[in-house]
């Protein structure tokens, strides 16, 4: 992490600039190494500059791919600039990457560290915890060690989304044809068929006339209904990035919600106790790994309660004991009890990593369970929606029959 600080150097003159540190506290010891009376030391911002957001965020897979490869380059005894120049030359149609790899053969070969560099490239935006668990494996001679876990740790964050999201698939497609068949059926079978029964002067039963209502309503409506709908989603959106209530508020939701709770829990503690274990077993202090951490979750009611334990950690306090006296929502019981004996024992980064895989094998239990439970619900909610309307529809042709009108 890079610091800017502005003091005084030992002989007096004014001295400002950027210090690379592992916490605020390491950029102090720096400075005093370097003679410097520092009279203001801060994180240096330059994720607000024009420079940081033009970076493109490092996806999953270009993050495994990149250490995947790395890894193995220095498992093999490259030097780390020969290192990258054979993946500048493996990924030279991709151009971004093929700059992104360029510059940190340029900045290497100048005697920057690969932190350094991945910190002061422009093309694409990393993870805190992974350029600080470089930072420090760099430092210790473990960067191919570090290298080689985070590639495994990105794969399987990327194996899991791939998972759910084809396992997602026949469920939206059925839902997709669920509504496309309501549609057409209500917009233009109903009316013509109903309209023969308001030509002979049929009363219609109560169920045939809301279903000609409702059709009636959608084919007046249909355009303001459709801008209702993407003005809903799009206005549901803004509010949930921009809001801190509503966002709040949803996530506590999701949290509480019965399977879904449960899986995303074990999802978002699950991800933050193998963040953790990879940095304290990448040579990270403790309270640096756990603030780390604490950015890695997507839910804002876990992020909000381990950034507030964060602080305390950093303060000298357990985050076992700093998490179970804040107001917001309580981690699981087992994750509370593991962190606590890991604390105890100082095995916090074994017994996370074991607590990491318990919460994926739930998951993927669980995920099964809940894809199995979504089909035969999606086939049920077709047929009764189907099944409605076919029954409104010959419930007046009884009603002729059986007035012998037909």
């Amino acid at each position: 992490m890079l610091y800017k600080y502005k003091g005084i150097s030992k002989s007096g003159k004014k001295s400002s600039g950027n210090i690379e540190a592992n916490s605020i506290e390491d950029a102090k010891i720096k400075l005093r190494a370097l003679e410097i009376i520092y009279q203001s030391l801060s994180e240096n911002d330059s994720s607000s500059s024009f420079v940081d957001f033009s970076k493109r965020e490092a996806t999953g897979d270009m993050l495994s791919s990149f250490s995947k490869e790395l890894s193995s380059y220095l498992n093999s005894g490259m030097t780390i600039v020969t290192a990258i120049k054979l993946l500048e030359g493996q990924h030279k149609e991709d151009k971004r990457y093929a700059h992104f790899l360029s510059s940190l053969k340029t900045m290497i070969e100048e005697g920057k560290s690969l932190y350094t560099a991945l910190n002061s490239q422009t093309a694409y935006k990393f993870p805190d915890f992974f350029l600080q668990s470089l930072n420090v494996a760099g430092q210790s001679g473990q960067l191919s060690i570090v290298l080689k876990h985070m590639s495994n740790f990105f794969s399987a964050q990327v194996k899991m989304k791939r998972q759910i999201s084809n396992a997602m698939v026949y469920p939206l497609f059925l839902l997709i044809v669920a509504f496309g068949m309501t549609g057409f059926l209500i917009a233009f079978v109903v009316p013509k068929i109903t309209a023969i029964f308001v030509d002979m002067n049929q009363e219609l039963p109560q169920i045939t006339q809301i279903v000609l209502a409702f059709s009636g309503f959608l084919t007046t409506n249909y355009i303001a209904i459709l801008i209702a709908f993407i003005v809903l989603i799009v206005g549901s959106k803004l509010a949930y990035s921009k809001v801190e209530t509503v966002k709040k508020s949803y996530d506590n939701f999701i949290l509480r919600l019965p399977i879904i709770g449960n899986i995303v829990q074990n999802y978002e503690l699950g991800r933050f106790s193998y963040t953790l274990s990879l940095m304290l077993n990448s040579g990270v202090s403790y309270a640096h790994g756990v603030k780390l951490a604490s950015t890695t979750f997507s839910n804002f009611a876990f992020k909000e309660s381990f950034e507030k334990a964060s602080q305390k950690v950093v303060e000298g306090n357990k985050l076992s004991n700093a998490l179970s006296l804040q107001d917001g929502f309580m981690p699981k019981r087992n994750f509370m009890q593991g962190l606590a004996l890991g604390e105890e024992s100082s095995q916090v980064a074994t017994i996370l990593e074991n607590i990491s895989k318990l919460y994926q094998e739930e998951n993927e239990d669980k995920l099964k369970l809940l894809l199995s439970l979504v089909e035969p619900f999606m086939m049920l909610f077709i047929g009764l929606i189907v099944g409605g309307i076919v029954i409104a529809m010959l419930l007046p042709i009884f009603s002729m029959n059986l007035s012998g009108n037909i």
